[in-house]
């Protein structure tokens, strides 16, 4: 990670520049310089150009990110100087859509496809007066745990290029952990904010479901996908968090609720709080060295005044078997349009109307959104709908139960975020089953619409460890006070 200019908080680098201390195009330059230089993970897919860039590589450079022209009305290497974000350079993962860059999805379906309008969150950055750098790489419309699902390639963990960074916010994560940018935005469908933070060694927050608005995010499965915020810290992600969050007419599942401070809310401190550990959370299959992190993490927030109480959801186990039928079978449903006739890559040639769809959508997606919307629509198809997608949503409703009961008498939940370190790239492309399971801690929280985090807690065997903390439905500001009580705790341990 660098040491330079990026490597101050957001918050003091927002402020510099509102001050007049450093000029307003100051830390961005000095990311897209970064990344020129060192993005040799394959983080981004389109990137602005910055001084002195040279000129755009081709369209056929598999692993190289694009540069774009600013061109669209409200995008500029000038940031606004007044804004909570002000001249704070952000990456934005490539399925919110941006006007000023191509939003693919990294999908061959949607190459080069630019968006007439913006995403609310990527809008609310930049009116806080952040500049938004570049967009980066991903899972195929969100659908995976490693971030190899891409048409661009693999993203590389900055951590260990062998392996995987997670999924499917992989570039988001891989691009605040190199240093490349203080902060960035992703998605989180099933954990896929949370699940790259832990193994890349950030921070990644999921907010409460209608906590910030969908528009503009490309569907994966409705229900469950969230905007969330990557950063090095607590507070800088809660400070992202602060920009986006809010309600928004245009999206119907947004929701108006009153105002909080997030950022001020990790300063709080943990003292008074009862944090719940679900059993369920802790197998004895669990790596001997990510349960010892876990504990101490135990230990740093008792002794920051919390208290540790033990807790069960036992519903835990239907979970993934849930989530594996409801996300493909929305999935389905929201890929539809991308037809070669409404949306999408169409395929050459004078075709009959079903061959130019077939072939279309059979060129325009990889392996793993075929295999998911093969499975949607089988869940989804007539006589099995309500043995597959039926029983879904009711154990769904078992696993929301579950956390309704533990919040009762918890403020807050804390396990691990992924049961396993990163894996070596390619390791479970053959194996979709173990790739699924890299989320078994972190569905539960999308499937019941709750806010969740994931925090760095140590290393094993050289690579990061995250542990996850969950809250009850706009508990954000409870989570938050525990998330930085413990990264404050750590710290001193100089972890």
């Amino acid at each position: 990670m660098s040491d330079g200019p990026l490597a101050r908080p957001i918050s003091a680098m927002a402020r510099a520049v509102r001050a007049g201390t450093v000029g307003p195009s100051h830390f961005v330059s000095a990311a897209l310089e970064a990344i020129r230089a060192r993005d040799d993970l394959n983080a981004f897919l389109s990137v602005l150009p910055g001084p002195e860039a040279g000129p755009p590589p081709p369209a056929s450079s598999p692993g190289q990110p694009r540069t774009h022209g600013v061109d669209s009305p409200g995008s500029s290497t000038a940031a606004r100087e007044d804004g909570a974000l002000a001249g704070v350079p952000i990456a934005v993962k490539d399925n919110l859509a941006t006007l000023d860059m191509p939003t693919t999805c990294a999908s061959r379906m949607l190459e080069g496809y630019r968006s007439p309008f913006e995403a609310t969150a990527v809008r609310r950055l930049r009116d806080a007066g952040a500049v938004i750098v570049g967009k980066t790489n991903l899972d195929e419309f969100g659908m995976g745990s490693s971030t190899e699902n891409s048409a661009r390639g693999p993203t590389l963990n900055p951590a260990d290029r062998e392996r995987v960074p997670g999924g499917s916010s992989g570039g988001s994560a891989a691009a605040v952990a190199a240093g490349l940018v203080p902060g960035a935005l992703g998605s989180d469908t099933g954990g896929s904010v949370r699940q790259p933070a832990a193994l890349c060694g950030v921070v990644g927050i999921k907010p409460t479901y209608g906590l910030v608005s969908r528009y503009g995010l490309v569907a994966f499965a409705s229900s469950l996908d969230q905007v969330g915020t990557l950063a090095r810290t607590v507070e800088d992600a809660a400070a992202l968090l602060d920009a986006i969050a809010g309600h928004d007419p245009r999206d119907s599942t947004s929701q108006a609720r009153p105002r909080h401070s997030f950022a001020a809310a990790a300063l709080g401190g943990a003292e008074g709080l009862r944090v719940g550990v679900p059993r369920e959370y802790l197998p004895e299959s669990l790596g001997p060295e990510i349960q010892r992190l876990c504990q101490r993490a135990l230990d740093r927030l008792r002794g920051r005044g919390a208290e540790i109480l033990d807790v069960s959801l036992p519903n835990t186990h239907l979970a993934i078997p849930a989530y594996y039928v409801i996300a493909p079978a929305e999935a389905s449903s929201n890929l539809a349009r991308f037809d070669g006739v409404r949306f999408g890559r169409r395929a050459e040639g004078s075709l009959s109307p079903r061959e130019m769809y077939e072939r279309s959508r059979s060129e325009g997606f990889g392996v793993e959104v075929k295999r998911r919307i093969m499975l949607g629509t089988y869940a989804l198809s007539a006589g099995y709908y309500d043995a597959y997608y039926g029983s879904a949503q009711r154990a769904r409703a078992r696993v929301a139960a579950d956390f309704g009961d533990a919040f009762q008498e918890m403020d807050v939940l804390f396990t691990p975020t992924s049961p396993t370190v990163a894996f070596r790239i390619g390791e479970r492309v053959q194996d979709p089953v173990q790739m699924y399971l890299s989320d078994v801690f972190t569905v539960t929280a999308n499937l019941a619409g709750i806010p969740a985090m994931s925090l760095p807690i140590g290393r094993s065997g050289g690579l990061p460890v995250g542990g996850q903390i969950m809250a009850p439905h706009w508990g954000e500001v409870s989570m938050l006070r525990a998330a930085g009580a413990l990264e404050a705790a750590l710290a001193e341990d100089g972890t």
